[in-house]
Formats: structure tokens, sequence, C-alpha cells
């Protein structure tokens, strides 16, 4: 389970020039099971989801929690942010706000991701104060990779794991001079 603490949730949803971040509904539910069962998408995670498990899993009102933003493009999810702090599969992060985004193949190369996890980050910026936010991803996932730096993560460490090179960053949000 993920705690974000004294953070209220659901937030209001949150728009960008393109995007709204919202809770999410019944209608991204062919979204979400599309997301998770995309070869491209599981390519650095494991691999994709069995669809058919998916479709016995995923339930027909998706529920939210607290961190898990969908991305919404036009009314339709093109993708999920979470902001979450969690202590079971990553050591490094335990105890710290972890970034994690997943995108449709479709939105991939038009610049959503980056415009969605800063908005993401700036509310959370907001929400907490001072506090930083760690990402974790595979070396070899070059837009992960590049996006993570865009975004302003600094590289902590590389390391092993799921017989792979592992990157992880920190970032932190810029206070204003006083």
């Amino acid at each position: 389970m993920s705690d974000l603490g004294p953070v209220a949730w659901p937030p209001a949803p949150i728009t960008t020039d393109r995007l709204v971040l919202r809770e999410p509904e019944g209608r991204d539910r062919a979204a979400i099971i599309e997301l998770l069962a995309s070869p491209e998408v599981g390519t650095y995670l494991g691999g994709p989801r069995p669809r058919d498990e998916l479709e016995r899993e995923v339930p027909e009102a998706p529920k939210g929690r607290p961190g898990r933003f969908v991305v919404d493009l036009d009314g339709a999810m093109i993708g999920q942010i979470t902001l979450t702090k969690e202590t079971g599969h990553l050591r490094q992060a335990a105890g710290r706000a972890e970034l994690g985004y997943l995108f449709l193949p479709e939105a991939w190369g038009r610049g959503y991701a980056a415009e969605a996890c800063t908005a993401a980050l700036d509310w959370f910026a907001d929400a907490l104060p001072g506090e930083p936010v760690v990402l974790a991803t595979q070396t070899a996932n070059t837009r992960s990779m590049r996006l993570a730096a865009k975004l302003g993560f600094i590289e902590v460490e590389r390391y092993e794991a799921y017989g792979a090179e592992q990157w992880f960053g920190m970032w932190s949000p810029v206070t204003p001079p006083r």
C-alpha cells in the first residue's frame, strides 16, 4: 500500500496544455489492459502480462489509489503515472516517493510523458515541499533514461537486478532563494 502521508487524495485533476492527470474511471479499463498487455511497454518490465489474465483481474471500475494518476488526452487514457512511497521492490526507494510511468506506445515520442511527469512532480513539490523523489529504470531503456534526465533526476547509483543493469536517480524540488 502506498503512503503519501498528509496529502489529501484524490487531488483535483491536474491540467497541462494538452493533458489531464486524474483518477482512473471505468472508461479506462480497456486502455489499462492494453497498457499492461503491450509487448513494447513490457520490454523492460519483465514482459507483458497475459491479456486473458488481465481481463479477469482488472475491475470494471478501476479503483484509484493514492499517488496513481491516469494521463488523459482528449478524453482517452494514454498512460499512467505513480508517485508512491512503497517499501517492497527496491531497497533504495524505501520510505521515499518513487516516480513510475507507463504510456501506450502510440503516445511515445510526442512529449506527453515529460509533460505529464513534470505536472505530477510540480504537484508533489507543492503537496510535500522539499521532499525528494526517486526513480529506477533499466539502463537499456534509453527512452526512460532520456526522460529521467529531462525531468532533472540525478544518478545516485547503478546496480544489477532482474538480469540487467539498473539506474537509480533522485530528483529534488528547487527551492526558491529567500
